[in-house]
């Protein structure tokens, strides 16, 4: 991986008497080196994936501590690793993205719960939900239940963040459950600082051995029939010790309020935009101290029955903000009260969104209702005035415009490798008809939105083989599955290509082989080109995985017989492949690979190169690509057939004309897919490329000086 986190390792090395100053998923990972955590494992995923990435490049320090940390294929892999802590005194912490990562890694956790742990175990998930999300909406919260694990929510501060994360292996410990800690968006960007502390070498590590295995023990097993024992231990043992635990070490928060017969539950992760609502509404100040008293649960499950009923006891109302469908901790809060024949009124999800991110705004709104029907005298005119101006800006923003302004999708970066594999696509599907295109997740999944809007269904990483096995028996033409290099080592490999070579699946497998797991960071994977391949080519287009036939290897030894490796800028052969793959009389496994490097690495590569050779004086060549405007004719087909956010269009410089030109703007890369695309596609040969020379040779100055002179004798005057 290219990308340096130098700067944040040093800070990793801080002891007592030091202020931590950064980010809250930094802090995270500074609080589990003060916890004395003795392995780290995950799978990389928005908004954790900076956790695993410091911890792989400070492996020098973590080799110091004797911590064991290791990036794992997927996240199951990851929560397999938990293991340890069942029969040993190791403290472990993997993380990964939720909830796609949770479902991957669902079936390792529950047999990880059954059993339970001895050594503590924290699962840190990045807890994606809401309109900014990248992936389907559901939450963490059903997997604590299910499986019987507690789920932290820490109040976005840091020093209460790395407080819970030691609490949370104590926790993990006396309860004999795994704990996980959930992190939205917000949380794992919020900066701050907080006190150090040492971090603690674990006692059993790297650098002290264990020196004997564990004796056998069955109830150590997640296997009938002791797993009816492990279910009852749960609710006899696990929970109450989880709870008593909770409330002596007063894990969740307590805030008075003048307002003494209303309060708010909250959980601790929308602590903050609760705060500044309140301040919306003159609830609170600017310090965070609020009129109405909050109960904030860090520990959103389980839920400690007198802690709750304490609270809400002699109170008129009470207000459950809990983001997301099903109300979980609502419905369990009513419960608990029933039981306890409390009478005080409870609102949640008929008062606030039941789905999407409880931002300021639509937390104002259902608090709005709240305070109105429970705390009339209060005047409301500041809100509803904030509310308001909000609602005017906007309609008077839409008010100016003649039309609506276009929706502005994510895409594929400029220069990426994957964009000339979706042209080539569209060429293709033009000469054996459309396909369907069973889509998968990561970069090229960008290929959804326009101008290619291909792809029927994501099923999940490195599932889109296995996803069409139901679709193509039934379809007249071969369904084509995508997948990325990552996806593939992810899942795809045995969920997809062994399944449809036992099955004998006529299939058609496009791999895309950047060299990375991109869409996460840019990660290192098995099939990414070593070192020294990099700095052999680094000042060359073609791929850096030409010599690394990783996969191709893989998939031979499997027993693929159809396969093709086609660089991806080179869109006519790609073109070509597909149509071959498409209408090919070979039944059985069709594998493409599409080879070419992620362009954000080698970007990240060749820039400082660059940037030295020029720094030395030496000559350096770059390739540049343009459109001749007396040419265009303002057709855009290219425009169509690229989607590059460097071709774009601009005013026709003809009077005559009325068409608007296509133009390349100067974040070109020189890739060389617009000439590419109107090479395989026949376009209008509008395209030039051109050699930006830096630092010329003394007869390149001469032979441009007697060019430019021949050139001004010929101009008309």
């Amino acid at each position: 991986m290219e990308v340096s986190f130098s700067k944040e390792i040093e800070t990793l090395r801080l002891g007592a008497g030091d202020t931590f100053h950064g980010e809250g998923i930094l802090a995270i990972t500074k609080g589990l080196l003060q916890s004395g955590v003795a392995y780290v494992g995950g799978y990389q995923g928005a908004p954790v994936s900076h956790l695993l990435d410091v911890m792989v490049q400070a492996k020098p320090y973590m080799d110091e501590l004797g911590v064991h940390v290791e990036a794992c294929s997927n996240e199951a892999s990851a929560a397999a690793m938990l293991g340890a802590s069942i029969h040993y005194p190791l403290r472990g912490a993997v993380t990964w993205k939720s909830i796609v990562g949770t479902n991957v890694a669902a079936d390792a956790l529950s047999n990880l719960s059954s059993p339970g742990v001895r050594g503590g175990v924290l699962i840190v998930v990045g807890e994606d939900y809401g309109e900014g999300a990248s992936v389907i909406q559901e939450r963490t919260h059903a997997y604590a239940l299910k499986s019987s694990m507690c789920l932290l929510d820490p109040r976005p501060d840091l020093g209460v963040m790395v407080n819970m994360v030691e609490h949370g292996f104590r926790l993990s410990e006396t309860s004999n459950m795994p704990c996980m800690m959930e992190l939205r968006i917000r949380t794992c960007h919020v900066r701050g600082s907080f006190e150090c502390r040492d971090n603690l070498p674990p006692p059993v590590s790297t650098r002290a051995l264990i020196e004997e295995p564990a004796g056998f023990d069955y109830m150590r097993l997640a296997h009938p029939p002791v797993t009816f024992r492990h279910e009852k231990l749960k609710g006899e043992e696990r929970l109450p010790a989880a709870r008593r635990y909770i409330a002596e070490h007063k894990l969740n928060e307590l805030m008075p309020g003048r307002h003494a017969d209303l309060g708010i539950v909250v959980q601790g992760g929308l602590y903050n935009a609760l705060i500044r609502s309140l301040q919306q509404f003159g609830l609170a100040d600017a310090f965070g101290a609020t009129d109405i008293p909050l109960l904030v649960l860090n520990v959103t499950y389980p839920l400690v029955p007198e802690e709750v009923a304490d609270f809400c006891a002699g109170k008129r109302a009470v207000l459950v903000v809990e983001e997301g469908q099903p109300e979980y901790i609502e419905q369990e809060i009513a419960t608990l009260l029933r039981r306890r024949d409390i009478q005080t009124a409870l609102h949640g999800c008929d008062m606030l969104p039941p789905a999407g991110e409880l931002g300021v705004e639509a937390l104002s709104g259902g608090l709005a209702s709240f305070v109105q029907r429970h705390l009339p005298v209060h005047s409301q005119d500041s809100a509803q005035g904030w509310l308001t101006g909000n609602r005017d800006r906007r309609a008077a923003v839409a008010a100016k415009l003649e039309t609506p302004l276009p929706n502005r999708p994510p895409s594929f970066c400029i220069g990426c490798p994957e964009r000339p594999v979706f042209s080539a696509l569209k060429l293709a599907q033009q000469d054996s008809g459309p396909v369907h295109i069973a889509a998968d997740i990561g970069c090229h999944a960008f290929g959804t939105f326009e101008p290619f809007s291909m792809g029927h269904s994501i099923l999940g990483y490195g599932m889109s083989l296995a996803s069409r096995a139901g679709v193509s028996p039934m379809m007249q033409r071969r369904v084509l599955s995508i997948m990325g290099d990552g996806g593939f080592w992810h899942n795809g490999l045995l969920t997809g290509v062994q399944s449809a070579l036992f099955n004998g699946d006529d299939a058609v497998l496009m791999i895309f082989k950047n060299g990375y797991t991109s869409a996460t960071g840019t990660q290192d994977i098995i099939s990414t080109p070593d070192d020294e391949v990099k700095a052999q080519a680094v000042d060359k287009q073609q791929s850096l995985v030409d010599k690394n036939q990783t996969i191709e290897s893989t998939l031979k030894g499997l027993g693929v017989q159809w396969l093709r490796t086609v660089h991806t800028y080179d869109v006519d052969r790609m073109r070509k492949t597909l149509n071959e793959a498409f209408t090919s009389s070979f039944d059985g496994l069709k594998v493409i690979i599409a080879e070419g490097e992620c362009q954000l690495e080698r970007q990240r590569r060749i820039k400082p190169w660059i940037a030295s050779l020029l720094r030395q004086g030496e000559r350096v060549v770059r390739v540049k690509y343009g459109v001749d405007e007396d040419v265009c004719n303002g057709d855009h087909a290219c425009i169509r057939l690229s989607g590059c956010p460097t071709l774009t269009i601009k005013d026709n410089p003809d009077p005559l004309k009325v068409d608007p030109v296509a133009v390349v703007i100067d974040g070109c890369v020189g890739c060389g897919l617009c000439g590419a695309n109107a090479h395989a596609a026949t376009l209008c040969p509008s395209f030039y490329r051109a050699e930006v020379v830096q630092n010329p040779k003394w007869h390149e100055r001469l032979l441009h000086s007697l060019r430019g002179a021949v050139v001004r004798v010929l101009q008309p005057a």
